[in-house]
């Protein structure tokens, strides 16, 4: 019987979103290789502004449509500095495509790696490992990019929006009981955190009154409320103390990066962006052209995005095979920092993008007791 066939649709994009890509492209097809039960293929398409300054365009024709029909879809990384539309704003197709699949569910992992910068003092903060769940398609970025909407702009005063709605923010926060369900049956602790600024904004408060009607229907998961300002200061103090946090689409923004930091930097933030019926994956970081082609990016935040989406097919295709793909991968990539053989230059390490990628497939194949051909 024939393995069952997933499509990836692969934006590389710009600068390292390349590099990155390829790396996490070659991981993927060695853990299909030793695990089985599946196989994936890739429909590459153009995208970033790399293509818009060729084309003037900043997608493929039907790119946005292509990427829909995938069972995921994987982005390494888009935008270049020089580059930008004609109003002056970053090139960003990826946005429309969050918008248009409604990927209202932005998962970002916070996980402590052993040998890898550890920045709190605190000797507990070596076992972090945390969510954030960022809602992506409305909050304040919702006037922002691609709806472009403010109900006051003139030369003397800008407004922007904050929209929450009831369907969406329903569905996010039944996703966050969901996901630390699925935490807690792998040993994590089951905690669901608000995030709001229900103190101060009607906005907010109201986030908050469905997170509580939500917790009724979910009365297996402990849940919690932080206000973002306090947040931000029990990552530093307490994040051990956390385990799936959601909130409002900017508070997201800047609690991920502030997470990304204590684990050692952007190289190891992940990101999984899920609707209904659509998935989008992506390491957080940046293109950073200048490095771009020179085998110094840290691929590592690509290739847990990449574990991330197989996991999501997973779930979507109730295929306990790419479960153990995703697996197969995340336990390399902690092995590896355990032994202090994953070194990126990233974290003032001695190996490029390529040695990297090279010792976690290595591994791979030690940890299934494999020989590699």
């Amino acid at each position: 019987m024939q393995d069952p066939s997933y499509e990836i649709a692969v934006i590389k994009g710009d600068g390292i979103g390349i590099d990155v890509t390829n790396s996490t492209l070659s991981i993927l097809q060695e853990a299909e290789k030793l695990v089985g039960g599946f196989t994936l293929t890739q429909n590459h398409i153009l995208a970033g502004a790399g293509y818009y300054k060729e084309t003037g365009t900043d997608i493929q024709p039907n790119g946005e449509e292509d990427a829909g029909k995938a069972d995921a879809i994987f982005l390494g990384a888009i935008g270049l500095p020089s580059i930008r539309y004609e109003n002056g704003t970053e090139i960003s197709p990826h946005l429309r495509l969050r918008d248009r699949y409604q990927l209202y569910a932005g998962i970002r992992p916070i996980r402590a790696y052993p040998n890898a910068p550890q920045r709190l003092a605190d000797k507990r903060a070596a076992d972090m490992d945390v969510v954030i769940l960022r809602e992506s398609t409305e909050g304040l970025f919702y006037s922002a990019a691609v709806h472009n909407r403010c109900p006051v702009e003139n030369n003397d005063e800008i407004q922007d929006i904050m929209r929450i709605t009831r369907g969406t923010t329903q569905k996010l926060h039944n996703f966050a009981f969901s996901l630390a369900r699925k935490r807690k049956n792998r040993g994590k602790r089951g905690l669901v955190t608000c995030v709001d600024k229900a103190n101060v904004f009607k906005s907010q408060a109201f986030f908050r009154e469905i997170f509580n009607e939500c917790a009724t229907s979910h009365s297996d998961i402990e849940y919690s409320y932080n206000y973002v300002d306090a947040m931000a200061l029990d990552l530093v103090r307490k994040p051990w103390e956390f385990d799936v946090m959601v909130m409002e689409n900017m508070f997201g923004d800047i609690l991920s990066d502030l997470g990304g930091g204590l684990v050692g930097g952007m190289g190891m933030a992940a990101c999984g962006e899920i609707g209904d019926h659509h998935g989008l994956f992506q390491p957080a970081h940046g293109s950073a052209p200048d490095i771009m082609g020179q085998d110094k990016a840290n691929p590592l935040a690509a290739i847990l995005s990449g574990s991330l989406m197989l996991d999501y097919i997973a779930d979507k295709n109730q295929n306990p095979k790419l479960t153990e793909a995703a697996n197969l991968i995340e336990d390399t990539i902690y092995d590896g920092f355990s032994a202090n053989a994953i070194r990126p230059m990233e974290f003032g390490g001695d190996m490029g993008t390529k040695a990297v990628t090279e010792e976690i497939i290595s591994r791979m194949y030690q940890l299934q007791n494999v020989g590699r051909g």
